[in-house]
């Protein structure tokens, strides 16, 4: 089925699919991953907070169930970082200025290159038509809009849609969170009562915010290795010079969302100089690597990515880039593979695509449980990233004393959040999430 095809199945039969899938959820069990608490916004399981170790039984399970990869922070090698100061021509940065002029555009250049890909521009052709709007969603306390958005080329037509719930206060625009969703269609909340927290709606509204989805893997970039429909087929297929496109699965969910952004930019209901991203695990090394080329983007959150996203590649320690490129290299453009095993020859490291957020709201949320995607080394990063932040004085220097687990450290315009658990985004993760917001768009907390 296309592209359109799956979107025109999705709104024909909607409503059977909500049946199906509230029908399956009552009868698998209320799981951690999908409690259902949107009705009460109860937070009182993190509220102790502790220092963050790392057991021994965690460890050996870890190990034992990927025997390759290192699980022990004592074995982590000895590593260097390539400097973020250091320019292509030896120089270092000592202004912003030179960051902005040079810096930053030989930053990103590496990264399309070595990581995430070229992708395309933003088509000149671009539409939006709002095919679904309901002003009484939520009980009457919000709005739902649900946007087709398409653009052409050589006359053939690409759509993906957003959803989006905007509070209903008249004369206002709202800030919004947008979410890039791989999920599947049973973690987003298209009614209001969310089976999972993986996207509450009810929540973010309550909080005064806008909160927007895009469904990444359904309507836009398949994630299969080899996939057959989607927009990197689409363009391969109708693009003028195909082979300029070396963009990932990542590179391309992340472009849909900067599409999202565009619509944000005409909608009299949201306030587009205050749009926040947010990503989770795969999802969440797109949100980054949006928020690292997109400067509309005001706070990037992102959420367990890991390896490829916020967590140091030279620690090897919980997923490696062989195993990821091994079983995922659609993720990435074809160079990235070749550094698997090899990470100390890179003329890069994750800190590099962190810093290309500054200086704009960022953060890093991580799990207690979460080895695989080496929380400590998303830390380690954001402390060597934090320099660029620093520099334009929207943050204070950082220290190796990592945040008590369930905490939120604020540090300026930067954020880390460690919550107890395992790999998942959270309703307490949101929280803390707003909670950054809160401060960085200097809204009333509720």
């Amino acid at each position: 089925m296309n592209n359109v095809g799956m979107s025109n199945f999705y709104q024909t039969h909607r409503w059977l699919v909500t049946i199906a899938i509230t029908l399956l959820w009552l009868n698998t069990g209320n799981s951690s991953a999908q409690q259902e608490s949107n009705s009460v916004n109860d937070f009182s399981k993190y509220e102790k907070k502790f220092t963050w170790k790392v057991s021994k039984e965690l460890v050996d399970a870890r190990s034992a169930a990927q025997p390759a990869n290192n699980f022990d922070e004592a074995k982590v090698p000895n590593y260097t970082l390539p400097d973020i100061f250091t320019l292509a021509n030896g120089k270092k940065v000592a202004t912003t200025a030179v960051w902005d002029q040079q810096r930053r555009s030989e930053l990103l250049n590496l990264f399309r290159t070595e990581v995430y890909g070229f992708a395309p521009p933003k088509p000149d052709n671009l539409t939006f038509r709002v095919v679904e709007s309901d002003p009484h969603a939520m009980g009457g306390k919000a709005t739902l809009k649900r946007v087709a958005i398409s653009f052409q080329l050589k006359d053939e037509p690409f759509t993906f849609h957003l959803t989006l719930f905007v509070p209903n206060h008249p004369g206002t625009k709202s800030p919004v969170f947008l979410e890039l969703n791989h999920r599947g269609i049973e973690k987003i909340d298209q009614t209001g009562d969310s089976i999972s927290d993986f996207w509450p709606a009810k929540y973010v509204i309550e909080r005064g915010y806008a909160i927007a989805v895009i469904d990444v893997s359904a309507e836009v970039e398949p994630d299969e290795p080899n996939a057959a429909t989607g927009i990197r087929v689409f363009y391969r297929q109708h693009y003028a010079k195909p082979d300029e496109l070396t963009w990932g699965a990542l590179s391309a969910w992340g472009w849909a969302g900067s599409r999202a952004i565009d619509y944000f930019e005409i909608d009299p209901d949201v306030n587009a100089a205050q749009v926040a991203m947010v990503g989770h695990s795969r999802g969440g090394k797109a949100a980054l690597w949006a928020g690292a080329q997109d400067t509309r983007i005001a706070l990037t959150c992102s959420n367990c990515s890991g390896e490829g996203g916020s967590s140091l590649s030279r620690r090897r320690f919980g997923n490696y880039i062989l195993e990821m490129t091994r079983k995922n290299s659609h993720w990435f453009a074809p160079k990235y593979k070749t550094y698997a095993g090899n990470e100390s020859t890179m003329p890069f490291d994750q800190h590099m695509v962190v810093a290309l957020v500054a200086p704009r709201g960022y953060q890093c949320g991580n799990a207690s449980e979460d080895l695989w995607a080496d929380p400590r080394g998303s830390w380690l990063s954001l402390i060597e990233a934090s320099k660029v932040w620093v520099m334009y004085g929207k943050a204070q220097p950082m220290k190796d004393e990592m945040p008590l687990v369930n905490d939120l450290l604020i540090n300026g315009h930067i954020a880390y959040h460690m919550r107890e658990g395992g790999h998942n985004l959270e309703k307490f993760d949101w929280k803390l999430y707003l909670d950054h917001a809160d401060v960085l768009f200097k809204k009333n907390t509720k």
